[in-house]
């Protein structure tokens, strides 16, 4: 098909050069990422409230007992922590390969490599705001059929601070994507090397 179209085919490849102001909107965009998904790992980590709530009632007397929210005791807030933290570190990680790292790129790899981890990053960070989502709605608003009650009237501050978090990390999720998209579309502008037309008789 090449021989057709008057190419030369060679099987190596070149990254075409990124304008400079595109190639610090991308890293903008990835230190701003960091920034919202590390704000959202800690917020969400360090969520724990403890109350004094009555349990029972004896008579006239009312029983309390000492009840604390943590989110360790939701699989999925500790999956919305580690989603977080990963999309954290990856995004540190590809901060510094957008520094540094040219000068070990190798017939465009770098660039397929950033393009991959990218979009597993969106994937995971999606899948744990998803979690983390549907544990809010069910203590802010619990699930009468299934007789689980809600918890956001009791702990209002535990619920506060977690609902910060997700909004923290939705930001984070939506510079991921563009990011990703971006990164994408760095790979179209990769060019077979050593691809010359012919000259036209």
């Amino acid at each position: 098909m090449a021989h057709e179209n008057g190419m030369k085919p060679d099987d190596q490849v070149e990254p075409v050069l990124v304008s400079e102001p595109r190639e610090w909107l991308l890293l903008t965009l990835r230190v701003i990422a960091f920034l919202a998904t590390a704000s959202a790992t800690l917020v969400m980590a360090l969520n724990k409230e403890t109350k004094k709530l009555v349990v029972a009632t004896i008579g006239s007397t009312p029983i309390t007992a000492t009840l604390t929210a943590k989110f360790q005791h939701s699989p999925a807030f500790v999956f919305f922590v580690i989603a977080n933290a990963n999309a954290s570190f990856h995004n540190l990680l590809m901060i510094a390969v957008e520094l540094g790292g040219r000068k070990f790129d190798h017939k465009g790899l770098r660039l397929l490599f950033v393009a991959v981890l990218d979009m597993l990053t969106v994937v995971l960070a999606s899948s744990g705001d998803g979690a983390a989502t549907f544990m809010a709605d069910l203590g802010k608003r619990g699930n009468s059929h299934a007789r689980w009650n809600k918890i956001c009237d009791k702990f209002d501050h535990y619920c506060s601070q977690g609902g910060g978090a997700l909004i923290a990390s939705y930001v984070g999720l939506g510079l991921l994507t563009i990011i990703s998209i971006l990164s994408t579309m760095r790979l179209v502008r990769l060019k077979p090397l050593g691809y010359q037309r012919a000259p036209v008789p």
